[in-house]
């Protein structure tokens, strides 16, 4: 996946919006921002998407329900996990919500911009939602902040969205670990092998201090055929690692992984 740009940004309405509408300017396939999306009156990154978009904030009557179905299966399929105390919690609350009777926090949860859905997080437990957008081509993600709810509802959510625009594109990746080798004299080498394997990309990373930790490089490429991409990324790093052999450099070799990677180009903000 190609990260366009990633920005750090503060809980202001104004600061959301403006770069969520240059975001979408650049027409990328995935616009993803994390945090922000808690009941508390700090948490905009909504309000500042639907002032970007256009869009209204209205209460979401599916949200509604599948925050229902959320507490029933609390109670159904975890009773273990909670005290007496939290399941009768739950219990009222499922019995208010049948009245029509919404808390404060659960209207705001399900409050979001229209034309929106929520995909919740398949823990039972620790709660947290996603909230998707289509936009003319470009899918807005908007994640929470935690990260323990980040990694459970992108797994369970989301991945499935970058599995449907990418196909069957397989993402491989190698890496070495570099000694006494500094990232200017290192410049020209990657430039060559790029050059040489124009499938390939290459990246360096400082692992701290360069003279005492080193330098770490990454190779990864993309191909629908898992061969073809294990071959341009072996001759790449065959090549580079003969460069700098060559230079008497300490290698260290680690095994490649191999995951999904969408085609499309994606942004985080």
């Amino acid at each position: 996946m190609k990260i366009l740009a990633i920005r750090c940004l503060s809980g202001d309405i104004e600061e959301i919006s403006t770069a969520v509408q240059e975001a979408i300017q650049r027409h990328p396939r995935f616009i993803i921002t994390t945090g922000g999306l808690g009941p508390t009156y700090d948490d905009k990154t909504l309000k500042g998407i639907a002032k970007s978009t256009g869009r209204k904030l209205e209460i979401s009557h599916q949200a509604l329900r599948q925050i229902d179905e959320i507490f029933k299966k609390r109670i159904e399929t975890r009773r273990s996990d909670f005290s007496d105390e939290a399941l009768k919690r739950f219990e009222q609350t499922i019995a208010e919500h049948a009245r029509g009777h919404y808390s404060p926090y659960t209207l705001r949860v399900a409050t979001i911009p229209e034309g929106s859905r929520i995909v919740l997080n398949p823990n039972l437990k620790t709660g947290g939602l996603a909230v998707i957008m289509e936009l003319d081509g470009t899918t807005l993600i908007s994640l929470p902040g935690v990260p323990g709810e980040v990694e459970a509802i992108f797994e369970g959510g989301i991945v499935p969205l970058f599995r449907e625009v990418a196909g069957e594109v397989t993402f491989l990746e190698k890496s070495l670990d570099l000694m006494g080798i500094f990232e200017g004299q290192l410049s020209p080498l990657i430039d060559q092998v790029m050059s040489e394997n124009p499938q390939v990309y290459i990246k360096s990373n400082l692992k701290g201090d360069v003279r005492r930790d080193g330098i770490e490089l990454y190779l990864s490429t993309t191909d629908e055929n898992p061969s073809i991409a294990e071959n341009n990324l072996n001759k790449a790093l065959t090549r580079i690692t003969e460069l700098l052999q060559d230079k008497d450099r300490k290698l260290n070799l680690h095994q490649p992984s191999s995951t999904l990677n969408p085609r499309a180009n994606s942004e985080s903000t």
